[in-house]
């Protein structure tokens, strides 16, 4: 079975694509490489350009008959960039969706899988959701994925269309068999920023320490990428049974995390014993876009995928310092 990767020679989607041929699919990879690695790419039959360009859609879909799902990774995804660039993340993000799925209709694909946010959520008090919890997204970001679920939704209903949306947690790690991991040399999320302040003998900054939580710093639900990229294997394998049970026909949504809630101070402890190095800590106010966070409920995951999250934090942390040696080396 082919799949077609979009945004494949990124850190998720190139991980993914190696869980896919692990698994006997064929991954196939469209990468514009405004952030993925041409070398992740090329690993495997390699297209280069935007995903919004239907000629070159045209192609891939006329040289790959085979292709029976599309996995949609596509879309630039830093929350503070995207407080202070909204246009290009709408431009990228939203503008560009419509042409894919005009182009996967065309050619008779009919199964798209969304790499989606669990930034969008609106959580309760106790910050713990479910895929039926409300929605309030406050960055662009976020809401371009919400709105881009919306496009999907809209589509599979007057379609034939069928969409597994598939919406992260906190994805962190590397491929344990370090064939690829997190591209950016200086990565703005937790994870990277404690890395980086760690090899620089700088204090790491926590920021936002006055959310009701348990120790006032937010809370997120750190999944391990290999997990994450096990999780759109068994969506691929499965996808039709799972759009079949869906209570909106052509159309489910599925969140991937791990069930556990971490705060950023627990996963500064988690990182110290990791390295079995001191490491200080100093706190400041929320950046724009910051949020308290939440975690999920893995039921649906279960019971629909079949999947669940096995890695643990401490091994995502491993993995992530492995790759990012041999990155620098």
């Amino acid at each position: 079975m082919k799949v077609l990767l979009t945004g494949g020679a990124g850190f998720i989607g190139s991980t993914v694509a190696s869980a896919c041929s692990d698994a006997g699919l064929e991954p196939i990879i469209l990468d514009d490489l405004s952030s993925g690695v041409r070398a992740f790419g090329e690993r495997f039959q390699f297209y280069e350009g935007d995903y919004g360009d239907a000629e070159l859609l045209r192609r891939v879909f006329a040289e790959n008959p085979e292709i029976e799902a599309v996995a949609h990774f596509a879309a630039k995804i830093v929350v503070p960039e995207s407080m202070v660039k909204p246009l290009d993340y709408y431009a990228n993000n939203l503008a560009k969706l419509p042409t894919l799925l005009a182009e996967m209709l065309r050619a008779g694909c009919t199964r798209m899988l969304f790499s989606s946010t669990a930034a969008m959520y609106d959580p309760g008090p106790g910050l713990v959701v479910d895929e039926d919890s409300p929605i309030r997204p406050l960055s662009p970001y976020a809401a371009s994925k919400w709105m881009g679920e919306r496009i999907l939704a809209d589509t599979a209903a007057a379609t034939n269309l069928s969409v597994v949306c598939l919406r992260y947690f906190n994805p962190i790690g590397a491929d344990p068999q370090l064939r690829t991991g997190l591209q950016v040399v200086n990565p703005t999320h937790a994870l990277g920023m404690l890395m980086r302040t760690s090899e620089s003998g700088e204090p790491f900054v926590v920021t936002g320490t006055e959310w009701p939580t348990r120790d006032g710093s937010g809370v997120r639900d750190f999944i391990h990428v290999w997990d994450l990229a096990t999780a759109h294997v068994a969506a691929i394998t499965r996808f039709d049974d799972v759009v079949k049970g869906s209570s909106q026909p052509g159309y489910e949504v599925v969140n991937l995390g791990t069930g556990t809630g971490t705060t950023v101070f627990e996963l500064v402890d988690a990182f110290r014993r990791a390295t079995g190095r001191p490491l200080e800590v100093v706190t400041a106010p929320p950046r724009p876009g910051d949020v308290i966070g939440c975690y999920t409920s893995v039921d649906k995951a279960e019971t629909v995928l079949g999947w669940r999250a096995e890695l643990s934090l401490e091994q995502a942390i491993t993995d992530s310092l492995d790759w990012r040696r041999q990155l620098r080396s």
